[in-house]
């Protein structure tokens, strides 16, 4: 059996960052890397080659096999065969030749920097965090990348798919204080939707708890039983289709017909651009409230997925005519690739997404390890219509927002908004007081059963314990829409964004 491969003991972290631009996507080049993992409680006394098999299904166990047996698996820093039983205390390391997913070249944009604090716009499509087969392609390696020795310190979170305005602490207490700020519900922000159909006009408040029913897929939805959330929503904008015909007429291939046979994304005719105020910060929170209502985010590639959640979409389903594991089942058989190819809101898209299906993997392999290559990411899979547009302190000490992506923008040759006033263009503000101070006594009752619950956990208790039973389900009210006297609140306008430059090569970050 050959011997551990050097990277083993010297693991691979190559500098500059081995980035590649082309066709409009930042590349990594591939690299050896290794993980290293202590063993988990469920491996112990399982075969080596079981654990691969059952744990990481990304590659096929004929892959595991071979990496064993030619030393590029070792335990404690020496090879084994398959066969070898798993005990306490080791450390099993997996050298591999790591291909990262090309994300967007387009620019991490500075809104407003100082000694303690970056506000960034982040592209849709890349992840914070380093997670899953993406490293290098992370924010906070790009960043980190742009100004070696500075290690750059999230204090928000956007889902990988999500783009806007992120906060950098540039040292811990920065990034504490802020977290705390924002964790502690002393912040608004705002978020901007494309959605499906001509959205209510007015301020819409959504009270419905939200219940995450798969942890490991990350699916969540309305619940009675889940946990209290609120967003509020206003219409900025509705486009009609190209046709010029508003939602509900008997034009085109829509009517009645459609919503008889209960497909009801049928009718949805034109999108909506919609403003969006979440008072709690459940996950997925604006996404699984707008799909409640039935305008889901037009290509969000799980809420707005009839292969998982059926002809409905999921609309208005608080009492779960879908059984969750059906809902669980569906998506756990599609493929991360067919998930977020799955946005499948006309008909015509089937045919489309069938094709694109197909076209996932190139059929090449790799020279150096054989792995299959993947086709690169269509720009479906490169990010979802939601935008984090703005983050205010309450007392207005302090506010931040970029521009409306371009998404939002009324398409050419049609009048609409291409800026958003102040948040009392979409509640009133006291109104938004009062929404508010109801959810602070929830979130600090949360608070205190967290703490039961770290302390039971010390305790050696059964986790679990202090969970809410149930909750009572809470309508969902449209407000008509009132008009507003602005309260002169000034908008502390953010300086003209600017560009990370990289380094040395001058690189866009």
């Amino acid at each position: 059996m050959a011997a551990p491969p050097a990277v083993v003991v010297t693991p691979a972290d190559p500098w500059p960052r081995p980035y590649i631009f082309e066709d409009g996507l930042r590349r990594v080049a591939p690299y050896h890397f290794t993980y290293n993992t202590n063993c988990k409680m469920r491996w112990r006394g399982r075969e080596l080659l079981d654990v691969f098999e059952s744990e990481f299904r990304d590659r096929p166990v004929e892959y595991y096999k071979n990496a064993i047996e030619v030393g590029n698996v070792v335990v404690n820093g020496k090879p084994a065969p398959t066969n070898h039983v798993v005990k306490n205390g080791d450390v099993i390391s997996h050298t591999l030749h790591r291909h990262e997913p090309p994300v967007t070249a387009a620019p991490i944009t500075v809104i407003s920097e100082d000694e303690d604090m970056m506000v960034i716009c982040k592209p849709s499509g890349i992840p914070v965090h380093p997670a899953g087969r993406y490293n290098y392609n992370s924010v906070i390696e790009i960043l980190a990348a742009s100004r070696p020795g500075w290690k750059p310190l999230p204090c928000n979170r956007l889902d990988r798919l999500t783009s806007g305005v992120m906060f950098i602490g540039k040292h811990p207490r920065a990034a504490e204080e802020l977290s705390s700020q924002i964790s502690g519900r002393t912040v608004r922000k705002e978020y901007v939707a494309r959605v499906a159909g001509k959205f209510p006009d007015g301020d819409v408040v959504c009270a419905m708890p939200i219940l995450q029913i798969s942890p490991k897929l990350g699916l969540n939805r309305v619940r009675a039983s889940g946990k209290p959330a609120r967003t509020v929503f206003r219409r900025l904008a509705y486009y009609g289709p190209e046709g010029g015909e508003e939602e509900g007429t008997e034009g085109g291939a829509v009517g009645e017909q459609g919503t008889k046979e209960g497909r009801p994304w049928v009718g949805k005719k034109g999108y909506s651009i919609v403003r969006c105020l979440p008072i709690t910060g459940r996950t997925h929170q604006i996404r699984v409230h707008l799909q409640f209502l039935g305008h889901p985010i037009t290509n969000d590639p799980i809420y707005s997925n009839q292969r998982v959640w059926g002809a409905s979409l999921g609309a208005g389903d608080a009492d779960a005519e879908q059984a969750d594991e059906d809902v669980i089942t569906r998506l756990a058989r599609m493929g991360k690739s067919e998930v977020a190819d799955a946005v499948a809101y006309h008909d015509e898209m089937v045919d489309d997404y069938n094709r694109r299906k197909a076209e996932k993997m190139s059929g090449e392999l790799c020279e150096v390890c054989s792995t299959p290559l993947y086709t690169d990411p269509g720009v479906q899979e490169m990010g979802i219509y939601l935008h984090s547009l703005r983050y205010e302190d309450k007392d207005l000490k302090w506010s931040y927002r970029s521009e409306l992506p371009e998404w939002a923008l009324p398409p050419g040759g049609v009048e609409g908004p291409r800026e958003v006033g102040g948040l009392d263009e979409v509640v009133d503000l006291g109104r938004l007081r009062e929404l508010e101070e109801g959810e602070e006594e929830v979130g600090e009752g949360e608070r205190k059963e967290e703490q039961e619950r770290k302390m039971a956990r010390r305790k050696g208790k059964k986790n679990g314990q202090g969970e809410r039973e149930g909750g009572v389900p809470v309508e969902t009210v449209t407000v008509p829409a009132v008009s507003l006297v602005g309260e002169g609140e000034a908008m502390h306008a953010p300086p003209p964004a600017a560009t990370i430059v990289a380094g040395a090569a001058a690189t866009v970050v």
